[in-house]
């Protein structure tokens, strides 16, 4: 896991970003205490105030994630380039090479270890948002090394990246030289506040309105035992969960950029309407963007990437994948997944590609189909449960226990309206749109009365976490 249980975060919601505790108790207090700062004084107030609703929220990890930051601090300006004569250079390289492995390794060895205490023992609690906030280190240790940017002198102000409330539960993954900008910005509050506010709405309705009320079917399906459902309702599942988990992390992530908006970082893009797509490969530079980002940059690249002929460009690919799927959590599922994955993108790249490039409709249909089947395999923990799911989704051997054949249509008279409000904003001109027209009167009536809508579900449904708190 990327993160933590979610049941962990339930009893506090300091950082559950769809909880009436944050929204109304949490959130509007640290902004209030961040305006009422002296904006010299905001680095520091924003790296305190976010460690503080992290240790509110595990209180055991709290010095953990305060450790990060000074260690990362410190190897940051150890990798800052010295001047020195030319005789002198190569061994300031090697210096500098060395220091950035033992940098390196010192965090991953951090994340494997949480990793593995977890693969032993079930019961042991993950730190909260630890592959993120390693992978930011890395990322800045890596770009200092580079040079791409300065080693930053202010411990405040590396803290307030790494620490960033917003971000520390499930990213986005900034990098160090999108946020130094809005660090060290002197900026007016409330110029900002307005367009964070929106983005938070449409971010929380996306959670709340879509993808908790096709959790309900996911639900559902399991009910019923995988092994008794119909094959409409089978991919009537697929499809459900592929939307459901779309809508969350894609709802997670705008009311996150939002927030970070709200303190005078730039907006995080890190969706861009993935099922427009026209390929896999094209669908997962469109999904989760920074994270595929940070594998291309610091993983993919590095190794070669498809400069080494075709043979290193598919090893390359596979382990990029391999460690995608292991990043998301430790079972084989997911590695599962992840090499499912790199097998479609070499697919494409040595053959498929060139069809669905000639074929714009088959593309479509082709990411909307292998799409769902992909995400069975990540939703489902065991091969077992993967085989009989599969096994219900093309019934060609064996037979499912006491399976309704209608069963399908009752879910599908429930959540219709929610597949079809999903399906429309799907599409990337939904989003132009709103873009285009945020500022006008009407849309700014209709999301008052979304986000007291959501308010009303919130108060009377079970709380729903975020899923990515878990990967």
């Amino acid at each position: 896991m990327a993160g933590i249980g979610t049941e962990n975060l339930v009893g506090l919601n300091t950082l559950v970003f769809s909880s009436p505790e944050f929204l109304f108790r949490y959130l509007p207090v640290f902004l209030l205490l961040f305006f009422l700062c002296p904006q010299k004084k905001r680095t520091g107030f924003l790296f305190f105030g976010s460690l503080f609703l992290y240790a509110l929220a595990q209180p055991d990890y709290a010095f953990l994630l305060l450790g990060m930051c000074g260690m990362n601090y410190l190897f940051g300006l150890s990798l800052k380039k010295r001047t020195a004569q030319e005789a002198d250079a190569q061994k300031e390289e090697r210096r500098r090479k060395g220091l950035l492995f033992l940098a390196v390794a010192c965090n991953l060895s951090l994340l494997v270890y949480f990793k593995l205490s977890n693969v032993f023992d079930r019961s042991f609690l993950l730190p909260l948002g630890i592959s993120f906030y390693t992978f930011k280190s890395v990322s800045y240790l890596i770009d200092v090394y580079r040079t791409q940017v300065d080693a930053e002198r202010s411990f405040f102000a590396f803290g307030a990246y790494l620490c960033l409330f917003p971000q520390v539960v499930s990213g986005p993954i900034m990098r160090f030289s999108e946020a130094a900008d809005g660090l060290r910005s002197r900026y007016n509050f409330w110029e900002r506040v307005e367009d964070g506010l929106k983005w938070m709405v449409a971010g929380l309705a996306a959670k709340i309105l879509i993808a908790d009320r096709l959790a309900i079917l996911w639900n559902d399906i399991q009910t019923i035992g995988l092994e008794s459902i119909s094959t409409p309702l089978a991919w009537l599942g697929a499809f459900g969960y592929s939307l459901q988990l779309y809508f969350d992390f894609a709802g997670y992530s705008m009311m996150a950029a939002g927030m970070g908006e709200m303190i005078g970082l730039p907006f995080l893009k890190n969706f861009d309407f993935p099922y427009a797509s026209r390929s896999v490969s094209e669908f997962y530079r469109r999904w989760h963007m920074t994270l595929g980002s940070w594998f291309r940059d610091y993983v993919y690249i590095p190794l070669g990437g498809n400069r080494r002929g075709k043979k290193r460009t598919v090893c390359n690919l596979l382990l990029v994948w391999l460690l995608t799927g292991f990043w998301h959590g430790n079972g084989l599922h997911f590695v599962l997944w992840g090499l499912l994955l790199g097998l479609l993108v070499v697919l494409e790249k040595l053959w498929l590609g060139g069809i669905l490039k000639k074929h714009p409709l088959l593309a479509h249909l082709y990411v909307l189909l292998v799409i769902p089947l992909t995400w069975m395999v990540f939703a489902l923990p065991s091969l077992s449960q993967i085989g009989v799911y599969f096994g219900r989704l093309f019934p060609f051997w064996g037979k499912g226990i006491a399976v309704n054949p209608m069963d399908f249509a009752k879910e599908l008279r429930m959540f219709a309206p929610t597949f079809c409000a999903a399906a429309l904003f799907c599409i990337p001109a939904a989003g132009r749109w709103f873009s285009r027209h945020k500022k006008d009167l009407p849309v700014v009536i209709a999301l008052t009365v979304v986000f007291w809508v959501c308010v009303y579900q919130m108060v009377n449904m079970t709380e729903n976490p975020f899923l990515y708190a878990n990967f």
